[in-house]
């Protein structure tokens, strides 16, 4: 892994929390859908943890460290 991988890593995740956290937003507005927003808190909430993971390792590789993929 070098640090664009995990950079890119990082956003994806983030990305995927973002959605996540709308669907929650989403259910709780609907209020007949609150059923699913203890699943799509969890896993909005782990997306956000392999987020700040990755941004974390991106941020202690130096700009060459770890090129051999």
């Amino acid at each position: 892994m070098n640090r664009q991988l995990a950079l890119t890593l990082a956003d994806e995740a983030a990305s995927r929390a973002t959605a996540l956290a709308r669907q929650a937003q989403r259910a709780v507005d609907n209020g007949d859908s609150m059923g699913q927003l203890p699943s799509l808190a969890a896993a909005g909430s782990l997306w956000a943890d392999v987020a700040r993971a990755q941004a974390a390792i991106a941020a202690a590789m130096t700009e060459t460290e770890g090129t051999d993929g």
